[in-house]
């Protein structure tokens, strides 16, 4: 199985602190929101940074897989 690149985003804008605990995602802060954006090695890790999200009590709005071929 091949990396995967994700965007997540979870409501609220989130300072320094938080976004510390995504290493290695690109964070874009937007109105009300922010986002993470990275390549992730497999499911297990994607489940990983979901359970990080909810155990930091962050609200989750979404999550999108990103593809090259024009898909995501």
């Amino acid at each position: 199985m091949e990396p995967s690149r994700y965007r997540i985003v979870v409501r609220g804008q989130l300072s320094e602190r938080f976004t510390d605990a995504f290493d290695g995602m690109v964070v874009q802060r937007g109105v009300g929101v922010t986002a993470f954006e990275g390549e992730l090695a497999d499911q297990a890790m994607l489940h990983g940074l979901l359970g990080r999200i909810g155990g930091l009590g962050l609200e989750l709005v979404s999550v999108m897989e990103l593809r090259d071929d024009g898909d995501g």
